[in-house]
């Protein structure tokens, strides 16, 4: 099939009269309702000044008439309110489909007027057409600039939106890593690219040279295989012993440490505090219940004086160390600012460890938003309401932290103890119907 015979430039310029007439008709409806809706407006505003007007006169030189039911009169009139404006389509995509689809109309149109314009070149004996591999050299240098300022706007504006200071003592050493990454990584894009681009220019098609065959070069075979080999290995090394040097904390610093943790499950976390002894409780998934749901053994004395927190409340500058882990599926512990991230998993309890060194208000005044939080996020695909699971991290001071702390209820409550002596009795009840018991183990 010829598509030339379909794509003809008469078949495209009713195409595009045909979509003129459409958008014009659509307008002209479109300001038949905005007058209607203005002339009703009009009028309801005049009826609206009237009634002012006649509810500002004196009562004793009436203007209509006190026989007149006005009650009957003005049963069935109604102010109606102005309609929404729906007159800007630029919000739809259907006006982003039919803007790009006209833009390729329009290019297509210039390359069928072009092409009869060589074709008439050639019927007049004129045998120099367009130097269409020089344009495309033009293009190429063109397409590079904009490349470039691409670059540059991406540092100077879309950078400062998205990357601010961190919120803990080793976030300075994760972003001085990600900045030297950054910086090596765009001194390449920017020299390659310069390359890539100057070369197509350079060496566009031209009818007086000819193509030089050159299919290998040892040499250069080396230099992009060798260089870039050692700077990724510097910066794989370098990233190592970053991560290694903040989640290798000593048993010295960890026992300073806060203890919280953290447990995840779809779709929120669930949150415990260490009481005064700064030790949590262990655990066990056999003693999950309604009334204790983290699983905690509470015949380790060390949960007594465990705290359940609605949200995460720490103090600044002092360390905090996070005990993670997950019910369910995997989740993923991450406070941004904070530049903390440790996965959840199953069964396996993992730790970061970090010291925050601005408080929340401080942070605010830092980036001028008087709305600004904390939030802890789950930075795994955990399921339908993972956007949605998210926890306010507040930062605060010492006094204003221990405040909030006694503030907290225990997990050790009436409803558990309660309980405790319920599966106490069954338990005893079981043994003396030689039965086994299911959680016998777990109290021992």
């Amino acid at each position: 099939m010829d598509l030339r015979k379909i794509f003809s430039v008469r078949s495209i310029t009713i195409f595009i009269g045909l979509c003129i007439l459409i958008s014009s008709a659509i307008s002209l409806s479109a300001q038949t309702e905005d007058s209607t809706m203005v002339s009703t407006t009009i009028a309801t505003d005049s009826a609206v000044n009237k009634i002012d007007i006649l509810s500002s006169k004196s009562l004793a030189t009436p203007l209509i008439s006190t026989a007149v039911d006005t009650n009957a009169r003005f049963a069935d009139f109604t102010v109606k309110k102005p309609e929404a404006d729906k007159s800007p389509m630029y919000k739809s995509a259907t006006y982003y489909f039919m803007l790009f689809f006209l833009v390729c109309v329009f290019v297509a149109i210039v390359g069928k007027v072009l092409q009869v314009y060589e074709l008439s070149r050639e019927m007049q004996g004129k045998k120099d057409p367009i130097n269409w591999r020089g344009i495309q050299g033009i293009l190429f240098v063109f397409a590079l600039l904009i490349g470039l300022y691409g670059v540059y706007w991406s540092y100077t504006v879309h950078g400062p939106m998205s990357i601010h200071e961190s919120g803990s003592v080793h976030g300075e050493r994760i972003d001085f890593m990600f900045n030297i990454t950054l910086i090596i990584t765009s001194i390449v894009f920017i020299l390659t690219h310069i390359v890539l681009f100057g070369f197509a220019y350079k060496y566009r098609g031209v009818e007086s040279k000819k193509a030089h065959f050159y299919p290998h070069n040892n040499a250069l075979e080396r230099i992009w295989t060798v260089v870039p080999a050692i700077v990724l290995t510097i910066l794989v090394i370098f990233g190592f012993f970053t991560w290694r040097g903040i989640t290798n904390v000593s048993e010295q610093d960890q026992k300073k440490a806060l203890s919280i943790e953290v447990v995840g499950e779809q779709f929120k976390w669930n949150i415990r505090y260490a009481g005064g002894d700064n030790q949590l409780g262990s655990k066990n998934y056999k003693l999950i219940s309604p009334t204790n749901g983290l699983g905690i053994n509470f015949k380790d004395q060390k949960s007594w004086d465990d705290r359940l927190g609605g949200e995460i409340v720490i103090p600044v500058n002092r360390p905090v160390r996070v005990t993670v882990g997950s019910k369910d599926v995997s989740h993923s512990f991450y406070i941004p600012t904070l530049r903390v991230q440790i996965n959840a998993v199953p069964g396996m309890p993992t730790y970061f460890q970090f010291t925050p060194r601005y408080t929340t208000a401080e942070m605010r005044e830092k980036r001028n938003d008087p709305n600004f939080d904390y939030i802890l996020l789950c930075a795994k695909i955990c399921g339908s309401g993972h956007y949605n699971m998210q926890t306010k991290v507040r930062i605060v001071t010492e006094n204003e932290y221990q405040e909030w702390l006694s503030k907290q209820p225990l997990y050790y409550n009436d409803d558990v103890k309660k309980e405790m002596q319920q599966m106490a009795g069954q338990v005893v009840k079981v043994y003396e119907n030689n039965k086994v018991a299911i959680n016998k183990e777990v109290y021992k």
